[in-house]
């Protein structure tokens, strides 16, 4: 079974860090372009960052630019999110997503995702 499992998630005050781990299992994710969503209560799911396949090319949105960084490693199979600065606008449920057929920043066209794991960020 091809599984992707978030962790790393938690609660931090404003300004600290966290890093987000994603566990792929079932298949290698060697040649595959993986991504990092997060959704708010009551709001869409919103792209945060994507990797290609090599590791090559990185792409941040807007806000989380410069702040967060975005790496995989091929031989663990693990996707990564090491988020630095947070902000209490950061709080939301963050899921890890692989295989985008189409662009690396729409949510919909990611093939496979993981449960999802918690961040909230304290004022």
């Amino acid at each position: 079974q091809v599984r992707l499992v978030e962790s790393g998630g938690g609660l931090v005050q404003a300004g600290g860090s966290l890093r987000l781990s994603c566990a792929a299992s079932g298949r290698t994710f060697r040649n595959s372009a993986m991504g990092w969503f997060r959704q708010a209560p009551g709001k869409e799911r919103e792209f945060a960052a994507a990797i290609t396949w090599s590791g090559g090319s990185t792409f941040y949105a807007d806000s989380v630019k410069g702040r967060f960084t975005i790496s995989k490693d091929n031989a663990r199979n693990t996707l990564y999110l090491q988020m630095d600065s947070l902000k209490p606008e950061d709080t939301a449920v963050y899921y890890c997503a692989a295989d985008p057929d189409g662009s690396y920043r729409r949510w919909t066209d990611y093939e496979l995702w993981g449960q999802g794991t918690q961040v909230t960020v304290s004022s």
